[in-house]
């Protein structure tokens, strides 16, 4: 019996020594529930928001990982509060536990309620709200407001300005609204101060200043941004080194690097291009092979532009690559592909092109998107495309589809890319524009030694609802000649590619100091015209008016005879074709027009009028433009003599040297010399523009010009023998300096002219102004 509670002292003693060493089982387990216990905290029983105004608390608990039921922990309450934050909607937040109960304090973030720039001048409200996130009714975050700071601060950087300073302030309104007012400080324009070359040999710096878009600041470039630092025009400055020195003959050229290095005061950069320069290549063997049966070998050869010992010119092989791939589409090739394989020989400074035609993967137009355009219609945008949904995918037409829509003019920025269809086999083209204001209201003034004072009011639309129609009204007033004008035209006809056009006039000039006496026009007419091809577009046109001859105080008695009124219907046509190499600044090629006019069909006048006019581009050296110019014309009387107003009166901008109408037969017994206009005549001009020592970016272009021709021809007879017409079918010639000033204010023009040869009877004039502006 006295053994017993010894044993069992023993083993409670061993009991909770194994308990110590947790050996036994029941011990451990007992020993982890109440660890567990300890860590995770009370069980939340209940969630209380508080701070909220405009958010739900179930919407606030939903972002939350505490839930009811769960054990409270920092590390979940730590989660929990990011969460809340990444929503953007809470300004500030804190959680804590009383008792069972969860308290969780928000701030919310204010909602924007206006959104307003201060100190922008160069860059409208509109291109800033469009450039930032933040806009009425969204959450203001700072995160959100520092992003929009970065991106005005950006837009001014890409406009020059590297000093602009955009600092956001807030004010407060009720129910916990702001006003986010962004206050900008410009700053000048962080122009460029000098660009400087490294590694060029063979060509100075300044043939290099003249390559690139970039250009030195200087005090007369006040209408230009060129002298504005531009990181994005820097790159483009490098593409155009490139292709002027690889269409030289440079085919190792490279840019090694393109600095920009900004002055202390931050006031200007200091443009430094580093470039190798290299040895000059030439064309070596050109070879042309293909797959395709049906492409004509010799009609692809006329299309190769290398030869063989030429200077090496890139340009060349991309223009040879688009003229082979239009020519094997023309042919129904519509996937056919040109790679152009170049072997360079460093040894012979040789470059060896071979052209490989083969049939490309077949791919198809699955879908044309047109985005951005608002106001222009979509059709007026497809009708532009050269290709339509289903047809065959051609780059080159693509390519010239894009042209199309830039040439419309209503859109500031044109996009054409391609993305991946659902099948292999298909792509879409995604047409993304930006549209530009096509109305103008243009109120215009000037001076010139024709009509002396002139002012001017012209309404135009160019989109006219959206649709590409086309809607002009002018009216011009000067101390000689009043007009009023009126036309409508409608480029995409019955909804095809024809022009169709209406037009409304009514003029009155006085021509007392050419023939004593002054005119009045008035009229309508309708215009109907279709491209015959590429570079050729034929014209037709109808036209009824009234013209009226009175204030005669002319002795003449032609002139005398002439008085009254005459109804002419007249119609017409014109032939014209262009293969400028450019529409407004041509430097090549040439353009031809053909007008023909028919009277007699009704009125009271009949006859024929012929008229032609060509004109040739050659560039002879680099600011060195040569243009050669022929015109003539022939009006010719059916069944009647052909009527004073119906001739020809020229001079003045024709033939320069000469009043208007001061060349040609002329009435030398009347009181004035009156001119009585001529039938025929044949005039050239031959012009050169040379270089004048003034900036490009003025806009003043200086040229050397040579005009000639003959003039006469008059069916015009007096039966009683009171007239001595003068009518010398003699030559005439001129020559001069012409200047043209394209100036802020509008287009300026001198003439400075020497007549060299002459009749007695011509009026000359030695100086011959014109200028205009509009506001």
């Amino acid at each position: 019996m006295t053994r017993i509670p010894g044993m069992m002292a023993l083993g409670v003693a061993v009991f909770f020594a194994l308990a110590l060493l947790g050996t036994v089982p029941g011990g451990s387990s007992l020993h982890l529930v109440t660890s567990a216990q300890a860590q995770e905290g009370p069980v939340i029983r209940q969630i209380d928001v508080r701070g909220n105004q405009r958010i739900e608390n179930e919407t606030v608990i939903s972002y939350m990982t505490l839930k009811r039921g769960g054990t409270y922990s920092a590390a979940a309450a730590d989660a929990s509060i990011k969460s809340l934050f990444q929503t953007g909607l809470f300004a500030d937040i804190s959680m804590n536990m009383t008792g069972s109960t969860l308290i969780v304090s928000v701030a919310e973030n204010p909602i924007i309620n206006r959104v307003a720039f201060e100190g922008n001048n160069s860059i409208d409200t509109d291109t800033l709200n469009e450039e930032i996130q933040l806009k009425p009714r969204v959450v203001y975050t700072r995160a959100k407001v520092q992003s929009d700071v970065t991106r005005i601060v950006e837009l001014y950087r890409r406009g020059g300005r590297f000093s602009a300073t955009v600092e956001p302030k807030i004010i407060q309104l009720p129910q916990n609204r702001v006003d986010l007012v962004f206050e900008i400080s410009e700053g000048p324009k962080t122009k460029v101060a000098s660009i400087n070359f490294i590694g060029n040999e063979k060509f100075s710096d300044s043939d290099l200043r003249s390559v690139i878009s970039t250009s030195e600041s200087a005090w007369w470039k006040f209408f230009s941004s060129s002298d504005s630092y531009d990181p994005d025009r820097l790159t483009y400055d490098r593409e155009l080194l490139r292709r002027y020195y690889l269409q030289r003959g440079y085919a190792d050229f490279r840019v090694v690097s393109a600095e920009a290095e900004l002055s202390r005061d931050q006031s200007a950069f200091y443009v430094t291009f580093t470039v190798e320069e290299g040895q000059i290549y030439q064309f070596g063997k050109i070879s042309l092979s293909t797959e395709l049966d049906k492409l004509n070998r010799d009609t692809l050869e006329k299309q190769i532009l290398p030869k063989e010992g030429e200077t090496y010119d890139a340009s060349l092989i991309d223009e040879t690559v688009d003229a082979l791939t239009y020519q094997a589409g023309s042919a129904g090739y519509a996937f056919a592909e040109v790679r152009p394989r170049v072997k360079r020989h460093k040894d012979t400074k040789t470059i060896d092109i071979a052209f490989q035609i083969s049939e490309g993967p077949r791919v198809y137009v699955e879908r044309i998107n047109i985005t951005g355009n608002s106001r222009t219609l979509d059709s007026v945008i497809r009708r532009q495309m050269e290709m339509s949904e289903g047809d065959a995918f051609n780059k080159v037409l693509l390519d010239k589809s894009e042209k199309n829509i830039r040439g419309l003019q209503y859109f500031a920025r044109v996009d054409v890319t391609q993305n991946p269809g659902t099948e292999p086999d298909r792509t879409i083209v995604n047409v993304d524009v930006q549209e530009q204001s096509t109305g103008s209201l243009s109120l215009s003034a000037g001076f010139s030694t024709l009509d002396n004072a002139v002012a001017g009011i012209q309404l135009a639309e160019r989109n006219f609802l959206g649709k590409g129609l086309q809607i002009s009204a002018n009216l011009s007033l000067s101390l000689r000649r009043q007009l009023i004008d009126f036309r409508y035209t409608d480029p995409y006809f019955l909804g095809r590619d024809l022009v169709g056009g209406i037009d409304l006039f009514g003029s009155q000039t006085d021509f007392q100091t050419e023939a004593s006496y002054d005119s009045m026009t008035q009229g309508g007419g309708l215009r109907f015209g279709f491209p015959l091809s590429e570079k050729s577009t034929l014209l037709l046109r109808y036209q009824l008016r009234m013209d009226r001859i009175y204030n005669v105080s002319s002795t003449s008695p032609i002139i005398q005879d002439a008085a009254g009124s005459e109804l002419r219907s007249i119609i017409g046509y014109r032939y014209y074709y262009d293969d400028r190499n450019d529409p407004v600044d041509p430097t090549g090629g040439w353009d031809f027009q053909f007008d023909q006019n028919f009277a007699g069909l009704g009125g009271s006048v009949r006859y024929v009028k012929t008229e032609a006019d060509a004109r040739y581009y050659y560039k002879i050296a680099d600011g060195f433009i040569a243009s050669q110019s022929l015109r003539g014309g022939y009006v010719h009387g059916l069944g009647q003599r052909v009527r004073l107003s119906d001739h020809f009166y020229l001079g003045g901008a024709e033939i320069r040297g000469f009043k208007r109408g001061g060349v040609g037969p002329r009435d030398l017994l009347s009181v004035n010399n009156d001119a009585i206009g001529a039938q025929a005549y044949a005039i050239g001009s031959t012009e050169v523009t040379i270089p004048n020592g003034i900036p490009e970016a003025l806009g003043i272009r200086t040229a050397l010009f040579v005009d000639y021709g003959y003039i006469g021809l008059n069916d015009t007879r007096d039966p009683y023998n009171r007239t001595n017409i003068e009518d010398a079918m003699a030559p005439r010639v001129s020559t001069g300096v012409s200047i043209n000033w394209q100036s802020p204010f509008g287009p300026v023009k001198l003439d400075f002219a020497k007549v060299l040869m002459s009749e007695e009877y011509d009026q000359e004039q030695l100086f011959r102004f014109s200028a205009g502006t509009q506001f």
